[in-house]
């Protein structure tokens, strides 16, 4: 537990590191705006969620475990008789859940929708895009993370585990790259591919609401959010938000802030 840090540092480095260079060796898609003016504000985005989460919860989600699990809080703290390896199991899919469901509601809630297109507004998607979330949301997230691990109980090697894994997908799933169709369909029976994931960065709200998961495609499928194509092909689609047009006014660190306070279209 003392290494958690260490740990997730490093596999966030790695999976950057990897998918960059895959994306910069034979990327999917071509990008409207340079690579520094996109790469400058989405950045800065993981430096300014990271301040806020450290403002908000020094002790981090370890600590919040560690806190309930004193004090017999949550429902795997009062159940101690089960196995810890399932317990951790159990709590890593749980925790897969509610971040597909928080995920569903920032579509689909107009205020949480407001702080999570930034995200969506980014108009090319690649590894950063993964790293391109709002202070705000970060702060929500934390707050529905938190509240899952005191109801819970979660103990800290799931939420390790949970991290490390949320981390990386969120890299992964976000690269600009493109397997074979055929690959693409059978690893999209599991995960989320990268193509399935762009299908979620659509313009077309038919299909922005959908492929939600961040890591297995399964919860999609189960609550019947899974869309497999899209109208248009890979190559073609039209990524980002329309009233959002690709401009480096518009991908500047002030421009990313002040997105959830401007006017949301009704296109």
């Amino acid at each position: 537990m003392d290494n958690a840090s260490f740990i997730r540092l490093s596999v966030f480095l790695g999976v950057f590191a990897v998918m960059a260079i895959l994306e910069a060796y034979k990327p999917a898609r071509q990008a409207v705006l340079d690579r520094k003016t996109r790469w400058v504000g989405n950045l800065a985005m993981v430096v300014a969620g990271t301040v806020v989460a450290r403002i908000l919860l020094p002790t981090t989600l370890i600590g919040v475990s560690a806190w309930a699990h004193a004090n017999g809080i949550g429902l795997f703290n009062v159940v101690g008789t089960l196995p810890t390896a399932l317990v951790v199991v159990v709590c890593v899919v749980l925790l897969d859940i509610v971040i597909y469901w928080q995920h569903r509601l920032f579509h689909t809630i107009p205020l949480l929708w407001r702080v999570h297109k930034m995200h969506h507004a980014d108009s090319h998607v690649d590894t950063t895009t993964g790293l391109r979330f709002h202070p705000i949301e970060i702060a929500i997230s934390l707050g529905v993370k938190t509240a899952a691990v005191v109801i819970f109980g979660i103990p800290a090697a799931a939420i390790i585990i949970f991290e490390i894994a949320l981390n990386g997908f969120a890299l992964f799933n976000h690269a600009n790259i493109r397997l074979p169709q055929k690959w693409d369909d059978r690893v999209g029976l599991v995960l989320i591919t990268q193509r399935l994931h762009r299908i979620h960065h659509s313009q077309a709200k038919s299909e922005s609401h959908t492929n939600y998961g961040f890591s297995v495609s399964w919860w999609d499928r189960l609550f019947n959010t899974f869309t497999s194509r899209a109208a248009y092909s890979d190559e073609t689609l039209p990524i980002g938000q329309r009233d959002v047009p690709a401009s480096k006014e518009n991908a500047s660190i002030l421009a990313l802030l002040l997105q959830p306070f401007k006017p949301v279209s009704k296109k």
